[in-house]
């Protein structure tokens, strides 16, 4: 071993160990449970069926009947599923006095009429069950062993509330939802926005049938409105959350509640809106190959040749579709690297400075290379009335909406008048005669984007 290393310390080998703790099954869970335990400075003692598992439990722990296992420690964990809980109740005398608490999770919700912690409670009536519970002692002997486990205890309130809890691991995204449902209604209505102006116009005014532009044409329409309109809605709750701590001229008052919620899906809505900007780099590569393109390129090319004309070189059009496609590149290269360092391998080899430098700073990089590609897409074609059918204006004109208004807001509040103001706030500063929500000193921190 070299002179400047440190030697691992053996887990059975540490001293000063806190109290035992008992795990009744010697699963994934129990076994990953004991050695955290373990390496925390607890004894663990596993109360299991047989002793063939004890080669696969952590090193320094040790194994026994349930009933002698139960009587080595006052806390014990059940990690076992509610179909053998039974033999429990045949330890309902050596588990008189003791803390259980119930880890497990069920498969599907409702999937019994009463919560696991509560038939278990049932089970052994005269020991105290706990994944909430009525005991404050013994939520306090748990809450110890959780924060020795440098996790944070939370208080839920009585058994009662334990159906509640044993459904939260059964949620199907519940970030997700909102992100989700934003993404499909603004698909749908895009989608049938440019369906009405483009397929339905033709139509119903020239009698052509153009339907089968709805495969790609009007896909990718779609997608990257919807992915430019939700990046923006990252950056916008920052924003406005900004406007409300001028207002207020305090960072100890509450956001309103749809802020916070807004706020806590930001990364969600970012990742939605990446994976639509992947469907639009994707469609945008199979327009050189498709039909409907190399016809009208033939098409074009022939009639040159019947009228005897050139095709003129346009330097002007040249700077436009380079400039159009470097924004788009550049702009998705850094749109990926956004959902990189979201990734939590990722975002958690950074520091908090590096990580509100690629979230905050080379995001709104992002949106606006990217709405200056969609600028450069539309180029002067909202000065030609042709481009209005129906009185309706072309989609991409709909997509700049949110994002100038989210840049807007930003240039705003980098103003250096505004900027030393915010800074202040951030730090503490409070306008005189502004009180915390509750009206009283409690001051309540609330995380802000920058």
């Amino acid at each position: 071993m070299n002179s400047n290393s440190v030697a691992m310390t053996d887990l059975s080998e540490m001293k000063h160990k806190l109290e035992t703790v008992c795990i009744f099954g010697t699963g994934d869970f129990g076994r990953s449970l004991g050695l955290r335990l373990l390496q925390s400075g607890y004894g663990v003692v596993y109360g299991s069926r047989g002793l063939k598992n004890s080669l696969l439990l952590p090193k320094g722990s040790k194994i026994m009947s349930h009933a002698e296992a139960a009587c080595e420690a006052h806390v014990i964990f059940v990690a076992v599923q509610r179909e053998h809980y039974g033999f429990l109740s045949s330890l309902a005398s050596d588990l008189e006095g003791k803390v259980l608490v119930d880890v497990s999770n069920n498969l599907k919700r409702g999937l019994y009429p009463e919560s696991n912690a509560e038939y278990l409670s049932k089970l052994v009536p005269g020991a105290t069950v706990l994944i909430c519970g009525d005991s404050a002692d013994a939520k306090q002997q748990v809450t110890n062993i959780a924060q020795s486990l440098s996790f944070t205890a939370l208080d839920r309130g009585s058994l009662r509330a334990a159906a509640e809890l044993e459904d939260l691991p059964l949620q199907l995204f519940p970030l997700w939802r909102l992100p989700l449902n934003i993404a499909i209604c603004l698909t749908a209505f895009i989608f049938f926005y440019v369906l009405t102006r483009i397929v339905i116009y033709e139509r119903v005014t020239n009698g052509k049938d153009i339907a089968f532009r709805i495969m790609i044409s009007l896909a990718n329409k779609a997608f990257p409105i919807v992915s430019l309109v939700m990046l923006s809605l990252c950056y916008l709750p920052g924003a406005l959350a900004g406007f409300l701590q001028l207002y207020n001229g305090t960072k100890y008052r509450r956001f309103p509640d749809w802020l916070d919620r807004w706020m806590l899906c930001r990364k969600q809505l970012g990742l939605v809106a990446l994976a639509f900007g992947f469907l639009h780099v994707l469609y945008t590569l199979v327009i050189p190959i498709r039909y409907y393109v190399r016809y009208r390129i033939n098409v074009y090319t022939i009639s040159l040749v019947k009228d005897n004309k050139t095709y003129e070189f346009d330097n002007t059009a040249a700077w436009r579709f380079d400039s159009y496609y470097s924004m788009g590149i550049l702009g998705f290269g850094l749109f990926v690297l956004l959902g990189i360092t979201s990734l939590p391998s990722v975002s958690n080899s950074l520091n908090w400075r590096e990580f509100r430098f690629v979230q905050s700073k080379l995001g709104y990089l992002t949106l606006l290379l990217c709405t200056a590609h969609t600028f450069l897409y539309g180029w002067n074609r909202f000065l030609n009335p042709e481009s209005y059918r129906w009185w309706m204006p072309p989609a991409y004109m709909l997509s700049l909406v949110v994002p100038c208004v989210v840049l807007i807001l930003k240039l705003i509040l980098i103003t250096p008048c505004v900027d030393r103001k915010v800074t202040r706030i951030r730090q503490g500063w409070e306008r005189q005669g502004k009180t915390s929500a509750n009206g009283g000193d409690t001051k309540i921190n609330q995380r802000l984007m920058a």
